[in-house]
């Protein structure tokens, strides 16, 4: 099944709305979960935060965390800015506006770079990746979690019916047109290597995520 892009950004008001009330639960916490697997800690950068629901939780498990979200959208990030200030340390997390292909930070400025279903919405992923890696520090931790693209059709509606009966029509539509806009597995592992990520693997974590990530790099690993 060929790749069928979607709007690489939702700044639409009730677009953003319906996907903040979307349950993200379940998948928000195995995201979290792997982090803390790959060894997070210290100054993190969300890339295409959107509603903000993974800082927050990442701040209850990592006390000296510190998070940048980042997103073009200005109505995802208002949703966010509310989440934010309902939790745990909201002085440990700030938004930005800004676009993740171009971003305004230096090289090696953060200790994990992470997103979570931000790649099927961006066409040209390989800046996206590269700037993701440049503002990464070298033994940092990387998380780059998505969708993958199904086969066929079928299977699309499949898992739409499964992972989205209990939603609406229109967040029912968000989630097809994000499984027909995702990577392959295969794809995504050709774009980190061109994008010039090294020691990355790429793990598929259920019947719709997968992962281009990197665990934290330790000081005597390349003994």
């Amino acid at each position: 099944m060929k790749r069928v892009l979607e709007a690489e950004y939702m700044d639409d008001k009730q677009e953003s709305n319906d996907y903040d009330a979307m349950d993200h639960s379940l998948p928000n916490g195995a995201f979290v979960d792997r982090l803390m697997e790959l060894g997070a800690s210290g100054t993190m950068l969300d890339l295409g935060c959107g509603p903000g629901h993974i800082p927050p939780m990442i701040v209850d498990r990592s006390p000296t965390s510190r998070i940048i979200g980042l997103d073009a959208a200005a109505t995802m990030l208002e949703i966010a800015e509310s989440h934010r200030l309902s939790c745990s340390a909201p002085e440990r997390i700030t938004y930005q506006l800004a676009d993740a292909k171009a971003l305004p930070f230096s090289d090696n400025s953060f200790d994990v770079v992470m997103s979570n279903t931000v790649l099927h919405h961006i066409p040209d992923p390989i800046p996206f990746l590269e700037e993701a890696n440049r503002v990464l520090k070298a033994k940092g931790v990387l998380l780059i979690r998505d969708l993958f693209r199904p086969d066929n059709m079928t299977m699309v509606e499949h898992l739409v019916q499964l992972h989205a009966s209990g939603e609406n029509p229109e967040q029912q539509a968000l989630f097809h047109a994000s499984l027909c806009a995702a990577l392959t597995p295969e794809e995504l592992h050709l774009l980190a290597e061109k994008a010039g990520i090294g020691g990355f693997e790429i793990v598929r974590d259920s019947d719709r995520h997968m992962s281009l990530q990197r665990a934290a790099i330790q000081p005597d690993s390349a003994r």
